[in-house]
């Protein structure tokens, strides 16, 4: 009975989510994704350059490591980001920072998609707990908006290439976020991803060497897969169907794949923390299970919780509890433990 009112619940607020989406022209757009390679008139030649991004090392390396630019007043900080896009106030990173009084230890937070504010309990709860917050805004969120946009329509949707800048453009402005935490003599430094966010949190953590805790919630591998089933993109697959098929979209958007960086995710000073929801309709559980079992077979061994909740309704009592109670100990272990897998 209870179930059946949370899976009622969870439809509700995924209606919610549609209202005012419409669909979009599907468009290629290759020179955003892969700067450089001009006239791109086919989904077999953009899938040729993904092909090439994936096994491109330095795809997600930051441009550069300059501190020049950053401002921090009042609890903000802002500074540019090193790719620049058609919308001027994307261009600039804002992210809140919640002080605990030592930057010792920092979290980076990596909210969910279409946003509409920060987690400031979270950012209060751990802040008492010696750990400092820095909330970052994602592409096209928050301060970032597009001017006139009910949703962050820029950042995922039937545009390709746009959606590759887009969580490309996120994972480079986290890097540079981390390298400045590092440079004000953050010693331990950990990210959190909440749904899409959790896309950008773990590519960061399989890029970035000063990355040693990662926590994804409600995540999977495949992008391309989560957008063509999910429950929350249904206008962004109702836009692609006509143009193109899943086995082409996985290949497209391989370089937004988290299984393709599994092995990284597995490196020995990294420690993994992963959130599911049994009862999800936005990450379907069979996505995050095969995600989950790349990363074993590739030597990795996060520690896993799962909640008999939905996508949406992770977010209310007891199931956020539990979640933060499992964060809060992941962030005060030391080392790997094994693969732990629990399921409530």
């Amino acid at each position: 009975m209870y179930h059946s009112w949370l899976d009622r619940w969870d439809e509700r607020r995924a209606r919610r989510g549609e209202e005012g989406k419409k669909t979009t022209d599907f468009i290629l757009d290759a020179d955003r994704a892969f700067p450089g390679a001009g006239k791109i008139a086919s989904v077999e030649e953009f899938c040729v350059l993904a092909d090439q991004a994936v096994a491109d090392p330095a795809f997600f390396d930051e441009p550069s490591e300059s501190d020049q630019g950053f401002e921090r007043t009042e609890g903000w900080l802002k500074f540019p980001s090193d790719i620049a896009t058609d919308i001027a106030a994307n261009n600039v990173v804002w992210a809140k920072i919640t002080e605990s009084g030592s930057f010792d230890r920092a979290m980076v937070i990596f909210h969910h998609w279409n946003a509409s504010a920060r987690n400031r309990q979270i950012a209060s709860f751990f802040s008492r707990r010696g750990i400092t917050v820095v909330e970052i805004a994602m592409p096209y969120h928050f301060e970032r908006s597009r001017p006139g946009s009910l949703h962050a329509d820029y950042m995922l949707s039937s545009n390709l290439g746009r959606t590759i800048q887009s969580i490309r453009q996120g994972v480079l402005d986290g890097r540079k976020l981390i390298h400045w935490l590092k440079s004000e003599g953050c010693r331990e430094i950990s990210v959190l991803g909440m749904s899409l966010g959790a896309w950008v949190a773990g590519l960061i953590a399989a890029h970035d060497p000063a990355v040693s805790k990662a926590s994804l919630f409600l995540t999977a591998g495949s992008l391309a897969d989560m957008v063509w089933i999910g429950r929350a993109t249904r206008s962004i697959r109702d836009s692609l169907e006509p143009a193109i098929e899943l086995t082409d979209l996985r290949r497209a958007w391989g370089p937004l794949n988290l299984e393709n960086y599994a092995h990284s995710l597995a490196r020995p000073d990294l420690d993994l923390h992963v959130v599911l929801a049994k009862r999800d309709k936005v990450v379907l559980p069979a996505l995050s299970a095969r995600f989950m079992q790349r990363l074993e077979d590739t030597g990795a061994r996060p520690d896993i919780l799962e909640l008999n909740c939905g996508h949406y309704s992770l977010s209310i009592p007891p199931y956020i509890l539990l979640a933060g109670l499992s964060l809060k100990r992941f962030l005060s272990s030391t080392g790997k433990s094994g693969l732990r897998s629990r399921s409530l």
